[in-house]
């Protein structure tokens, strides 16, 4: 499903405009990704919690040449599905 999809099942499922429903899915993509850059976590009950953590710095391999890279420190955002979401998957 990609993000017109999910637009589309959005509005379908809450009797809205496709419009409406765009702007209610950028709305709340934009606040997780707000919330994550202020390094806070979203628990979204029965669905997931999204959060960040941090990957220290670390040797790599250029797989075309063999030589050894530096990777520098990052932090990422991570998911980790809630029980209701991964009973719902089985």
């Amino acid at each position: 499903m990609n993000k017109s999809e999910l637009v589309d099942a959005v509005a379908a499922a809450a009797d809205i405009s496709k419009a409406a429903a765009g702007k209610a899915v950028d709305a709340a993509v934009d606040a997780i990704t707000a919330a994550l850059k202020d390094g806070d976590q979203v628990s979204l009950v029965g669905f997931g919690t999204f959060k960040t953590s941090e990957r220290a710095a670390r040797e790599g391999r250029n797989p075309r040449t063999g030589q050894t890279i530096k990777i520098a420190a990052s932090r990422v955002p991570t998911f980790k599905a809630g029980k209701a979401l991964k009973d719902a998957v089985k």
